[in-house]
């Protein structure tokens, strides 16, 4: 299928893509069969480092723990920072100068600083600063950290989906008589979630990884911060990363995959059910209108 940006390519074409495809196949088999060897030669791969994830105390003691504090801190943040970033991505659309002037120096501030270096910052601002026992310090570091970073981001992407609609949802709105508020709420919000949904989605997918940043620097007990303590148990440190990237591939996927569904969904509940209407059934509703309208008149 040809379109704007893409020709349908021809026999030359297609030969040269399936020789690229075979020879990619070809090396990424090769690559993964050398990483084999190589881990195989150092005893990486045998039975007894794997053995530890067949028993219930490496589940329950290390890595279940891990993935329950991952989903904790990401919860947190994104539960505080999808609605501030919404009221800062809204307010940098506002009338009003100074609104959008300091909407816009907090979002751009805290977006232009690293993530991790925002984390260091809260940890030595709770240390110094509050009564925050030193348990719970390091999930308040990692969840302001993530607030403050993603905020920002999120409230470019509300930004973004809110001026990427057409005016005339805009003008169609004033000029049935809705205030600024009114039509933001219940006409442009509604309409730009479907279109910002992949973007909030993605930006959740990042926020679970992050999380990670909080345990290698803080100490935080997530779920990479635990595999640390079991290889250390078990001497599996190999199996055990194996095991971590597999469990947030999995945790992803059904994140991505939960929000394809629901982006399926919202697009299918906003669409008109497309049925055409024949002469008779037009005649039939024109009709009805207008014994309604001299019914009226008559009762008035």
């Amino acid at each position: 299928m040809s379109s704007v940006l893409y020709d349908t390519p021809g026999p030359r074409a297609k030969r040269r893509n399936v020789l690229f495809s075979v020879v990619f196949t070809v090396l990424l088999a090769l690559l993964l069969w050398w990483v084999w060897q190589t881990m195989d030669e150092k005893d990486q791969l045998t039975s007894a480092l794997w053995k530890p994830f067949t028993e219930s105390e490496a589940w329950t003691t290390y890595l279940l723990p891990g993935l329950e504090n991952t989903l904790k801190a990401a919860a947190l943040s994104m539960v505080i920072a999808l609605p501030l970033g919404a009221v800062f991505g809204i307010a940098r659309l506002s009338d009003h100068r100074w609104v959008r002037a300091v909407s816009g120096t907090v979002v751009e501030f805290f977006r232009s600083i690293p993530v991790l270096l925002l984390m260091l910052f809260a940890n030595e601002f709770y240390a110094r600063s509050t009564d925050v026992t030193s348990e719970d310090r390091p999930l308040y570091a990692v969840v302001t950290g993530l607030v403050l970073y993603n905020a920002s981001v999120l409230a470019e992407v509300v930004r973004a989906g809110i001026l990427s609609l057409p005016k005339g949802q805009t003008e169609a709105a004033y000029a049935i008589g809705l205030r600024k508020g009114q039509t933001m709420s219940s006409i442009l919000l509604p309409q730009a979630v479907t279109a910002m949904l992949p973007a909030i989605v993605s930006q959740l997918v990042v926020i679970v990884k992050d999380t990670a940043l909080g345990g290698v620097m803080l100490g935080f007990p997530e779920l990479l911060n635990s595999r640390g303590t079991l290889a250390a148990n078990y001497a599996n440190v190999i199996p055990s990363f194996i095991v971590v990237a597999i469990m947030f591939i999995v945790l992803n996927f059904i994140l991505t995959s939960f929000a394809s569904w629901l982006e399926r969904y919202l697009r299918r509940s906003k669409r008109s059910t497309g049925a055409v209407l024949g002469v008779d059934k037009v005649d039939d509703l024109n009709a009805a209108e207008v014994g309604g309208g001299f019914g009226s008149g008559a009762s008035a």
